[in-house]
């Protein structure tokens, strides 16, 4: 599957996205205030965004339960018809663009949408292409039971379970290991 530089930007987006939700009642908000938006729309380099308030952290926060509903689908059926829901509500209007150094690429949100239609549209879309190449299943959860970030398996063979291999897989393999060598210990 090609994946061009602004569909794995937009990816790599909407992932950190969901994961700004916290996990639980003792996890912070990873989007906790407006200036929290805004790092998070620096960052991660959204482009055409102006000056952000608490109404578009408000509606940044529902489109981001609306993402992670997306990695949650049980299967293609039901991430599609999220994801149109997702971008029929943000107003798309698909544009080519070249701007910042990149070359040509396709903008999906309006001119002058807000920045919550700006990351449905654009980060809609990017789900979308995996849906329509039939990769669905690549949309996943972390599988560390005391860990549920999203991530985009983009491995060869669809075998990534964790976020992140350095902390989460390595966590529960050394974890493993140690119970191993206590039960052999006996």
């Amino acid at each position: 599957m090609l994946i061009t530089h602004d569909t794995r930007c937009a990816l790599d987006t909407v992932v950190d996205l969901v994961n700004t939700a916290p996990e639980d009642d003792a996890t912070p908000d990873g989007l906790a205030d407006v200036a929290a938006l805004e790092a998070f729309v620096r960052d991660h380099k959204v482009s055409e965004v102006g000056v952000l308030t608490e109404f578009d952290l408000a509606a940044v926060r529902t489109i981001r339960g609306r993402f992670a509903a997306v990695f949650a689908a049980p299967d293609a059926r039901s991430a599609a018809t999220m994801i149109n829901e997702l971008i029929a509500a943000a107003g798309t209007t698909p544009r080519l663009t070249d701007h910042d150094g990149y070359d040509w690429h396709v903008h999906y949100f309006a001119p002058g949408a807000s920045v919550a239609d700006h990351l449905a549209a654009d980060c809609g879309m990017a789900l979308a292409f995996f849906v329509v190449a039939g990769e669905q299943e690549r949309l996943r959860r972390c599988e560390a039971p005391d860990c549920r970030h999203a991530f985009v398996d983009l491995s060869r063979n669809r075998s990534r379970r964790y976020c992140d291999s350095r902390t989460c897989g390595n966590r529960l393999h050394v974890a493993a290991y140690r119970a191993r060598r206590k039960e052999a210990a006996g």
